[in-house]
């Protein structure tokens, strides 16, 4: 490695440096325009109306990552819980057994492996919203496609644009889609439900045919020749430290060793099915008994249910693994311990979003951008809504959160001027997606980085090229969608 690499390496700031100079740029943006009033509004959550931005004080600031931390709190947890469950199936010698079993089975296809996660990972993100269920993914799965001749890249491009690519085209996502038309009939807008699905379903079969497309192109060249990865030299050092261990030294894989797969794929399994909203679909079959397990019934669970979940899975997979009362515990803390990393993470990400929702500075931005787009012809905006979308996505990643604050203005807006309230549900919902394969503020994307060992600029670099893409794709299905149904 040259002086000048290194040079240029050891000026790469960390995840935790660029969140929190974004906390200080948010807290003189405040500064400037305190003060400054908006159009009257009760923020989610809240209970009295505001109309003016607060300056953050130094105490918002220095509180930001603590504050940060109670609002979520409950993934937090979650992580840690998984960290520990992970670490206990590591153990087993049960996952290096796998993954290896898995890429003896795939020699020469190891390719298919990418397409099929992607769908999977794209149905997930359409459908019930998966995103931080993610995290857990990112250790195995890395580990699985390194062996196979991939890079960390490659890994997380499979998890987090698979996901986001089902995101992009949310249909029955409740915190997506479900939360946008609640909005718009909290103000008396009626909604087409069957339109909203005919367009998510349409940007999500193409948003994932092509981000599966560009992936796959990618990793093929990084298959037939390792220089063509774009990590660094201390990246690629690293993801063969962390990663490359399943591929040193064969491992029999035992009875014991698929049982405890089996108990794993379990796990996972019920996560999934617990998080999908099955009332939305009619579905009562999984409700009354499911509530024995944590009070609740499937569909709606959430990180709480899910973190004694796995805790209990854990246990129940060292008894199998033979490991004593003293091995459970210590080797359970020392997998929660790996991923304190990526909690401090989330911590501070989540940490700007609040800052921005105390000081109302979210709400300032709305409603000013919103006022500037009344007079403009169908197509531009469309355009601009969808700017819009991208740039109070990148400071409020939360897709739930977003919606309530902006659905009633955006879609008003458009319900007011004549155009489709329903097509801005789905701009804001492939918008808000879009951004958050990128944005620095969601813990999602800068936890899973951190879990595969990618820098921040590294990823950046990467994926701004599909995402240009992505969004003309949208761009087209958005606007012809607004010129024919109005």
């Amino acid at each position: 490695m040259t002086k000048e690499k290194k040079k240029k390496e050891k000026k790469a700031l960390s995840s935790f440096s660029i969140l929190f100079i974004i906390i200080f740029v948010l807290a003189i943006i405040t500064w400037i325009v305190a003060g400054n009033t908006f159009t009257p509004t009760v923020p989610p959550g809240g209970t009295e109306t505001v109309d003016h931005v607060i300056a953050a004080k130094l105490s918002d600031v220095i509180m930001s990552p603590f504050n940060g931390f109670k609002d979520a709190i409950d993934i937090c947890v979650f992580i840690l819980v998984l960290g520990g469950f992970l670490n206990i199936v590591t153990a087993t010698g049960a996952l290096e057994a796998g993954i290896q079993n898995v890429v003896k089975k795939l020699k020469g296809n190891e390719l298919v492996i990418i397409p099929i996660l992607m769908v999977l990972f794209s149905i997930g993100g359409s459908t019930y919203g998966m995103a931080e269920e993610t995290i857990p993914f990112y250790i195995l799965i890395t580990a699985t496609l390194v062996a196979s001749g991939f890079d960390t890249i490659v890994a997380v491009g499979t998890i987090l644009l698979g996901t986001s690519s089902g995101i992009i085209g949310s249909t029955v996502n409740p915190f997506s889609t479900g939360v946008a038309m609640d909005a718009l009939k909290g103000i008396g807008v009626e909604v087409n439900t069957g339109l909203i699905l005919l367009l998510g379903t349409v940007i999500w079969a193409t948003t994932t045919l092509f981000s599966i497309l560009y992936l796959m192109r990618y990793a093929k060249k990084v298959k037939e020749d390792k220089g063509s990865t774009i990590l660094s030299l201390q990246e690629q050092e690293v993801m063969a430290k962390e990663f490359g261990e399943a591929a040193k030294e064969e491992v029999i894989f035992t009875k014991k060793h698929k049982m405890v797969l089996s108990i794993f794929a379990v796990c996972f399994l019920v996560m999934i099915m617990s998080l999908i909203p099955w009332s939305t679909f009619g579905f009562t079959v999984f409700e009354g008994w499911t509530s024995v397990i944590t009070g609740q019934n499937f569909g709606d669970w959430y990180f709480g249910d899910l973190s004694m979940w796995f805790f209990v899975m854990g246990i129940i997979i060292a008894l199998v693994g033979g490991f004593s009362e003293k091995e459970i515990i210590d080797i359970f803390l020392d997998g929660a311990k790996d991923l304190i990393s990526v909690v401090m993470i989330i911590v501070v990400a989540r940490g700007a979003s609040v800052l921005m929702s105390q000081t109302h500075l979210d709400l300032y931005i709305l409603d000013k951008a919103a006022g500037g787009l009344s007079n403009l012809s169908p197509i531009l905006f469309v355009i601009m809504s969808y700017l819009l979308y991208l740039g109070l996505s990148f400071l409020i990643p939360s897709t739930s959160g977003l919606a309530y604050v902006s659905i009633p203005v955006m879609g008003g807006l458009a319900h007011n001027i004549g155009l489709s309230p329903d097509v801005m549900v789905m701009i804001f919902v492939s918008g808000c997606g879009l951004i958050n394969i990128i944005t620095p503020t969601s813990g999602v994307v800068m936890g899973g980085l951190e879990a595969a060992k990618v820098n921040y600029s590294t990823w950046v670099k990467f994926i701004v090229k599909p995402m240009v893409m992505i969004s003309l794709m949208n761009l087209v299905v958005l606007v012809i969608s607004m010129l024919l149904v109005t």
